[in-house]
């Protein structure tokens, strides 16, 4: 009969120290898991308002350069490029999908 080889018994605080780490791994995965990639904005034109002692404003919501213009128009401004767009089209609510309905026969 062979011998069985002793079995070794790793001390505490190296034991601890492995499941500090595998349980930081843990939580980290579980941090970064539900992150998605940021959205651009599918809105080609902003306004810049002149903003006076408040500060300038910018609106980034016009598909069109002349909806931007006719939102500048009396308050100053001017309509520049919208650096967050990415060239997607605006997809409105009510551009859904439509569902073909076959006419009734009385």
């Amino acid at each position: 009969m062979s011998a069985l080889p002793p079995i070794v018994a790793f001390p505490r605080p190296y034991m601890m120290e492995v499941t500090m780490r595998i349980a930081f791994a843990i939580i980290l995965l579980a941090a970064a898991a539900p992150f998605d990639t940021a959205k651009s904005d599918p809105y080609r034109w902003c306004a810049d308002y002149g903003g006076g002692g408040m500060g300038p404003g910018r609106n980034c919501y016009f598909i069109t350069l002349e909806q931007c213009r006719w939102a500048i128009s009396g308050n100053g401004g001017c309509c520049v490029l919208n650096p967050f767009y990415d060239g997607r089209p605006v997809v409105m609510p009510e551009d859904g999908v439509r569902v073909k309905r076959r006419p009734r026969n009385y």
